[in-house]
C-alpha cells in the first residue's frame, strides 16, 4: 500500500488528509484503529529516534512522544525499587518493557495520552504496561500474538497499533510544504556515535562509560525534538527535555526543573503520600506535580488522601535536590552563555555535550570549569522543525 487515508488533519476541520509515498509502499502497516496525522508525525520521527538509540547504545531503546517531540527516551537499563514504585511498574519486565517504563515516566505528565514508541518486538509485558496507562498508540517492528491480543482489545477496539518495516531507508532527499511553498533538504542522517564525544575543552576531561551512554541517549533524542531545545539525562534514560523554547537558556530552565522534579518524586516524602485506595495512576500523577509545585489542595485532599500531606518545603527541597549527581546534557546547539552552565549545575549536571562554536565558548568553559564539569563539543547542531 503507497497511500492512506487519515481522519482529518491536525485539526479535524482539515479534511481531507492522507499520507503517501511517491515510489514503493509506506514503510508501515496499520495492525489496528485508525491513525490520525499526528499520530503519523510522532510514530515516524519517534521510530528513527529508537532505531538510532538501539544502534548507538546496542540496547533495546523507548520513547514516550507527544505532539512531535519525546516526552521522554530511554534504554533498557535495570530499574530500581523506588523506580519501580514511581514509574507504577510491575515486578517481570522485559528488557523493551523496561525501556518503555523509563522513556514514559521521565516526565508522566507530558507522557499522558502518548504514542509509544520501541525499537524491538513488543511483548506481552510492554502490552500489560500499556494496557493500563492512557496512550493513544504504539509503533514496533513486530508484536507477540499475546501482545496484540491485549492492545487490540485497548480503547474499545479502537487503540492504535503499527507495525514498522525495521529494514525500510528513507530517500536522501526529504520534502515538505508550507503555505503552497515546497521545501527540500537532505535528511538528516548525521550518526550520533562516542566518536562526537572526542573534543573536550574542558580541565576535566573525563567522562564515565555511564556518562557516555547518558550523553548519547540526549544527543539522538535532541535529534528529534523541535528546537531549540535542550536534554537531562541519567541512568540510561531522559529525565527532563526543553523542547520548542526560542530562548537556549530557557530550554535549560524548562529541562531543569523537568528534572529536578522526576528527582524530587523519589523523595521519601512524596513517596510517602498516603493516597487512598483505588485512586488512579493519572489523579495520582496530577496530585504529585501539584504537591511538588507547592500549590495547596484546600479540601480537594479528601479525595485523595486518607489524611492531608505535610507541605514540601523549599528547604526540604534543596536538601534533597543536593543529591541529584552525574547527570548528563546536551543540547541541540551551542550554548551562548556561561548561564546554562549555572542552571545545569543546580540541577546535578556533571557532564555536557553541546555543538560549540559561540563567541562566548571562552565564558562557557570557563563556567564549566568553576564547577569541575566535563564538556566535549560535538561540532554537530540538531535543529529540528
Amino acid at each position: 500500500m503507497n497511500e492512506l487515508e487519515l481522519k482529518y488533519g491536525c485539526n479535524p476541520n482539515q479534511k481531507p488528509a492522507k499520507v503517501f509515498v511517491e515510489d514503493g509502499a509506506l514503510p508501515f502497516e496499520v495492525l489496528n484503529g485508525r491513525p490520525g496525522y499526528i499520530n503519523l508525525l510522532d510514530a515516524l520521527n519517534g521510530w528513527q529516534l529508537v532505531r538510532e538509540l538501539r544502534e548507538a547504545t546496542q540496547l533495546p531503546a523507548a520513547a514516550s512522544f507527544k505532539h512531535v517531540s519525546p516526552a521522554g527516551s530511554a534504554v533498557a537499563e535495570p530499574l530500581t525499587d523506588v523506580l519501580r514504585k514511581i514509574y507504577f511498574a510491575a515486578d517481570e519486565l522485559s528488557p523493551q518493557a523496561t525501556a518503555y517504563v523509563r522513556a514514559r515516566g521521565a516526565d508522566r505528565m507530558s507522557s499522558y495520552g502518548d504514542f509509544a514508541i520501541l525499537s524491538d518486538e513488543c511483548d506481552e509485558t510492554v502490552a500489560n504496561y500499556l494496557k493500563r496507562e492512557v496512550s493513544d498508540g504504539v509503533i514496533a517492528p513486530s508484536y507477540s500474538p499475546k501482545a496484540l491480543d491485549i492492545l487490540k482489545a485497548k480503547r474499545g477496539g479502537n487503540y492504535l497499533v503499527l507495525r514498522v518495516d525495521a529494514d525500510y531507508e528513507p530517500p536522501e532527499i526529504e520534502r515538505k510544504q508550507i503555505f503552497g511553498v515546497t521545501f527540500e533538504q537532505r535528511r538528516n542522517d548525521v550518526k550520533i556515535s562516542a566518536d562526537c564525544l572526542s573534543d573536550v575543552p574542558t580541565r576535566n576531561k573525563t567522562f564515565t562509560p555511564e556518562a557516555r551512554r547518558d550523553l548519547l541517549t540526549a544527543l539522538i533524542t535532541l535529534k528529534y525534538t523541535q528546537s531549540n531545545s535542550v536534554c537531562y539525562a541519567l541512568g540510561g534514560q531522559a529525565i527532563g527535555i526543553g523542547a520548542g523554547q526560542q530562548s537556549r537558556v530557557h530550554c535549560t530552565r524548562l529541562a531543569g526543573n523537568k528534572a529536578d522534579y522526576w528527582f524530587l518524586r523519589q523523595c521519601p516524602k512524596v513517596l510517602e503520600l498516603p493516597f487512598k485506595a483505588g485512586v488512579k495512576r493519572p489523579d495520582r500523577d496530577n496530585a504529585i506535580d501539584v504537591y511538588i509545585g507547592g500549590e495547596t489542595f484546600d479540601d480537594a485532599w479528601q479525595n485523595l488522601f486518607t489524611a492531608k500531606p505535610n507541605p514540601l518545603t523549599a528547604d526540604d527541597k534543596l536538601a534533597w535536590l543536593k543529591n541529584l549527581r552525574g547527570v548528563s546534557l546536551a543540547s541541540d546547539a551551542f550554548f551562548p552563555f556561561g548561564d546554562n552552565i549555572e542552571r545545569a549545575h543546580q540541577s546535578g549536571v556533571d557532564f555536557i555535550a553541546q555543538t560549540g562554536g559561540s563567541i562566548r565558548d571562552d565564558n562557557v568553559i570557563e563556567t564549566c570549569d568553576k564547577y569541575n564539569i566535563a564538556m566535549a563539543f560535538t561540532h554537530i547542531r540538531l535543529f529540528h522543525h
